[in-house]
């Protein structure tokens, strides 16, 4: 049994969430690398995945019936390891340590028996890589009789790497629906809005035309992320995907829908602005960015 409880109300999962976007801005404050935008636009969904969705143990990693959750956009670490210090999978104060050397929660994740961080089950690679080895291990799943649900998080500019429509094509060929993949829809990847780099819509449509089940929702919106992961969970017959509407650096007016935040984190002074208009919660932060951390 989990020593952290899950939380039930939507309410109760705003303020974690609105507390590990906090912390998101501490740990890149501190580290003064790393990315700001992502990490702050999906804080919602990974709060509605660790704090109620997951089927997950922090007491035991390699739980036989645990779902497997899969992060192929590995650059938005930093909120990965927010939730997972929140979830009781890591002590908070590890937070302070994102991309020092010889720590665990470096720039792009890796799995505790790569001395990295709890609960990462495998190192992301180049971008485009997640999904298909979330395939494999669905399909692999099925073959052993195993009732575990595959997640994989992708973003909207990894949409345009070929190697995922591979991987899209060969879950629907073998009905892989204990997989279901969400798709990070923010417009915005490093360069500039996707829609600039290389169009990408309709996304919907193309998942259809390639076999999936496709649902959308606001991911910022508690209750519906809830509603839509579970609709997901309990399809049968084809590979799902949620294509979630969210902006990238939600929450912090000045980074909010702006590319330009993607891939750099905030000053010590920009970092104050933003927790001062993301509301102190109950939790507590872990340390004062104004005593930046020692390498």
């Amino acid at each position: 049994m989990s020593t952290n409880p899950l939380i039930k109300t939507t309410e109760e999962l705003d303020e974690m969430s609105r507390q590990i976007r906090r912390d998101i801005i501490n740990m890149l404050a501190i580290s003064q690398t790393g990315h700001s935008g992502g990490p702050l636009g999906m804080a919602d969904i990974f709060t509605a995945m660790y704090f109620n969705k997951l089927n997950i143990d922090n007491t035991d990693l390699d739980k036989e019936d645990r779902d497997y959750f899969f992060v192929s956009i590995g650059h938005i670490a930093p909120v990965w390891y927010a939730t997972l210090a929140r979830r009781g999978f890591m002590e908070l104060d590890e937070l302070k340590t994102l991309r020092k050397i010889n720590g665990r929660l470096q720039g792009h994740p890796a799995s505790p028996k790569g001395h990295g961080a709890p609960g990462v089950e495998i190192a992301s690679g180049s971008l485009g890589q997640g999904l298909s080895i979330a395939v494999g291990m669905a399909i692999g799943l099925r073959m052993d009789g195993r009732k575990n649900h595959v997640y994989c998080i992708n973003g909207d500019g990894e949409l345009q790497e070929g190697q995922i429509w591979e991987a899209i094509m060969t879950a629907a060929h073998h009905n892989v629906d204990n997989l279901t993949m969400i798709v990070d829809r923010n417009h915005c990847q490093i360069d500039n809005r996707t829609e600039n780099v290389l169009k990408l819509e309709p996304i919907p449509d193309k998942f259809k035309a390639f076999g999936w089940n496709v649902l959308e929702m606001d991911g910022h919106n508690m209750k519906q992320i809830l509603d839509t992961i579970e609709e997901a969970k309990s399809f049968k017959g084809k590979p799902t995907v949620i294509i979630a509407e969210t902006f990238m650096g939600k929450g912090v007016s000045f980074m909010e829908d702006n590319y330009k935040w993607h891939g750099v984190p905030p000053s010590v002074e920009q970092a104050l602005v933003a927790l001062s208009e993301l509301e102190v919660t109950k939790y507590g932060d872990f340390h004062e960015i104004k005593e930046k951390a020692e390498a």
